[in-house]
């Protein structure tokens, strides 16, 4: 018998069922004339249900996601042939849901095995692979072994346009559609469609030395995990800008892949907090060649600056761009002049902590010159409507929630579209209101998560939402928020087959009255005379929401699903700095992280054990990367939790990025006390509970060093603990069978310990 199910078969978690109570479990029993029948029985769920790369269960659905408006009518859909795992892009007429193909794949298949080396089983290979359509959807550019193709959907030629041993990267087709640009070898390089006849922009660049291409820490802190591409075209494609980054000062570092015989090496500069960053500057470079022109940031050289978002004027008469110190407490909004360099600063914001650079959106630019700018000046999220000089003509939204992200404008109406928390600070809704800040309007209905997409003339929007028992329902509504029709209700009959229990969302006020936003899941079974354990589910780090009134995809809502069967409570509740309360909220964590980020998580748990039914002996905690590290920073700062599952915790601050953790603390240098304090190898001495470590080996973001550190420091203060490192496995563990392998683990360990 699995040791696992036999554990809990013998009680472990809750105290043991009576031979009834189990009998009954998960069933639903009506009076008929034969007397008591089952109705239906409900299934528990397994390990195998969620994990087992066979014989998992598909219990999200799936429903269309990223749905695209082609023109104010029709939007496109991509859907995969289960036989031939090609993709289908079909071109829908939203109010109807006729859909037709977008274009003939069979035609593009053909043209590209014509191309020498590529053949059919290339083009067929070519033709699974997710496109990237260009010149409103006319046109497909991609990126195949390595090398550059075009391909226009009207015709019957496609284009190789690369054919080099070394990789392109950061492609892109110019805004008049006539040029492909993209980095080759750390050179910026540009390709003309007609003659296939390629320029390289810059000739500088190397290993150290990034022109047009992000290093890991631009990417993974500024402009977005994964996106590299580090150069914007002039709307009139006859310039680009484009940032060079140098890391000649920047430490490299060595991750390890141990399952080759000889070891592979990945070596790249990674910089440590208070460890030089790269320096980097701001080029403009004509597409038909010649020297680069650099944009002048002689002023600020003492700040070891920052360039987090770059971009132009609609005119293409000047680049955007905005510039941060090295600690981020300040970022001004500059424009430069590409011929000469010749920068002026429309305007500065500071903060008394930091400025959220993450995330940060450039201006939106409107005809007259003027533009609307997302800030967080006040301490929360919201829209100001600023003069062509920079000047703060109103706020267009105010209030203590958060106008997130701008979603559209209609200059025509003096409307401007956006998604915010005006409701609830736990969903997500879509608004409209005037750009005098009047006549605001929520758009979307339901309570609950909706990411909504406009169309062209906002006519109409698609609405993807879900709520936490719902998972996500895909509909098109009319611009004031009526439904049209349902795209994809999504309703995933096999949920109905297994004892769920719904979750229940309430406040807990910390010690000084703040509303701390919190989740509880119960056993689909609960008796409230009985006493439960508590596994309890963190993140914590600033900005950073866990509570939300959402479905959560892949398993880790099911996960929590799974643990509640087993006779756990399972508690999720956002500390302060994590809460998605305005930026404000994020500052008590400012310098000093752990301490009142745990002061908040033990004020929830102070809650949860004046509750008659939690047994407060026994409450566990869990979290990932940043909750990773307040796991880790919990059991040895505090002796309120018996057990703990670290996964790829930091455990020492500076061995963490520079951008992410100077942005919250500074740098070792000016906040030593700070790093000391915060520090969970400095305090291994101090472990108190159970601790199960979790890593993967070639973590390229929180190094495997963190957990090895902590692990020699528990090992020199004589404590055990347990450790589980997964192969090949970067900061988040993906291969299906290692997944399955580490909720097994998890499992295992709370079982026994909780």
């Amino acid at each position: 018998m699995d040791r696992i199910d036999r554990m809990a078969r013998q009680g472990r978690g809750v105290e043991r069922r009576s031979w009834l109570a189990t009998l009954l479990t998960g069933v639903v029993v009506v009076m008929a004339a034969g007397g008591w029948v089952a109705a239906q029985e409900k299934k528990a769920l397994t390990l195998d249900d969620l994990y087992d790369p066979v014989r998992r269960v598909n219990l999200n659905g799936a429903p269309p996601m990223g749905l695209t408006w082609i023109d104010a009518t029709h939007y496109l859909q991509r859907r995969v042939d289960p036989q031939t795992r090609q993709a289908v892009y079909l071109r829908v007429e939203a109010r109807t849901g006729k859909a037709t193909p977008l274009f003939d794949s069979a035609k593009m298949v053909a043209a590209f095995a014509k191309l020498p080396g590529i053949g059919q089983a290339g083009a067929e290979r070519i033709a699974r692979l997710p496109l990237s359509f260009e010149e409103g959807y006319r046109s497909v550019l991609l990126n195949n072994a390595n090398d550059l193709f075009y391909y226009r959907l009207d015709s019957d030629q496609a284009i190789r346009l690369t054919n080099s041993a070394e990789p392109e990267v950061g492609e892109e087709l110019s805004p008049d559609g006539k040029m492909v640009s993209f980095v080759r070898d750390y050179n910026l390089y540009v390709v003309d469609l007609a003659t296939q006849r390629e320029r390289s922009l810059t000739r500088d660049g190397h290993e150290r030395l990034f022109n047009g291409r992000l290093d890991w820490v631009y990417q993974e802190e500024l402009y977005g995990r994964g996106n590299f591409k580090g150069y914007w075209w002039g709307p009139d494609s006859a310039r680009i800008v484009y940032l060079q980054l140098d890391e000649t000062a920047v430490q490299p570092f060595t991750v390890v892949d141990h399952l080759t015989q000889q070891q592979d090496l990945e070596v790249y500069a990674y910089p440590k907090a208070g460890q030089p960053n790269p320096t980097v500057r701001l080029g403009v470079v004509d597409v038909v060649g010649g020297q680069t022109r650099w944009v002048d940031l002689f002023r600020y050289q003492g700040s070891e600056p920052l360039i987090v978002r770059v971009g132009w004027k609609p005119d293409s008469r000047e680049v955007v761009f905005v510039l941060s110190n090295r600690e981020q407490n300040w970022i001004d909004l500059n424009l430069a002049d590409p011929q000469t360099g010749k920068v002026r600063t429309l305007f500065r914001e500071t903060s008394k902590a930091w400025i959220e650079t993450d995330g940060l959106r450039l201006p939106d630019w409107l005809r007259d010159g003027t533009f609307l700018w997302v800030s967080e000046r006040t301490g929360w999220k919201h829209i100001d409507h600023h003069a062509a000089d920079g000047q703060r003509i109103r706020s267009i939204t105010s209030g203590r929630w958060e106008a997130r992200q701008i979603l559209g404008i209609d200059e025509a109406k003096s409307v401007v579209y956006f998604s915010g928390t005006e409701r609830s600070p736990i969903g997500n809704d879509a608004y409209r209101i005037q750009f005098d800040g009047t006549g605001l309007r929520r758009l979307t209905q339901q309570e609950g998560t909706h990411q909504v997409t406009l169309a062209p003339d906002f006519a109409h929007f698609i609405d993807t939402w879900s709520d936490a028992w719902t998972p996500t329902q895909v509909h098109l509504r009319a611009a004031d928020g009526s439904v049209v029709r349902a795209i994809d209700e999504n309703r995933v009959e096999a949920l109905n087959q297994y004892q769920l229990s719904r979750p229940e969302f309430l406040q807990v006020p910390t010690r000084d009255q703040f509303p701390m936003e919190a989740m509880l899941l119960k056993p689909p079974n609960f008796d409230p005379s009985r006493k439960y354990p508590v596994f309890i589910h963190t993140y914590a780090g600033p900005h950073a929401q866990q509570v939300r009134n959402a479905w959560t995809s892949g398993t880790g809502n099911l996960w929590h699903q799974l643990l509640a069967q087993k006779g756990y409570l399972v508690w999720i509740c956002d500390n302060r700095s994590a809460s998605g309360k305005g930026i404000e909220s994020t500052w008590t964590s400012y310098r000093n992280f752990g301490e009142l980020e745990l002061r908040d998580i033990e004020d929830g748990v102070a809650y949860l054990k004046s509750l008659p039914y939690v047994d407060g002996a026994r409450i566990g905690i869990n979290g990932w990367s940043f909750g990773g590290y307040m796991t880790a920073y919990a059991l040895t700062h505090s002796k309120s939790f018996r057990i703990g599952i670290a996964g790829a915790p930091v455990t020492d601050w500076s061995l963490y990025d520079t951008i992410y953790t100077e942005r919250f603390m500074g740098t070792p240098q000016n906040n030593p006390e700070g790093y000391a304090r915060s520090s969970v190898v400095a305090a291994a001495r101090n472990l108190h509970g159970k601790l199960l470590l979790l890593h993967g080996t070639i973590d390229d973001n929180v190094h495997l060093q963190n957990t090895l550190q902590l692990a020699y420091a528990l090992q020199k203060a004589g404590h055990p603990f347990d450790l589980m490192l997964y192969p090949r496995s970067r900061h988040g563990v993906t291969d299906p069978q290692l997944v399955r392998h580490m909720r097994a683990r998890m499992l295992d360990f709370i079982l026994t310990n909780l």
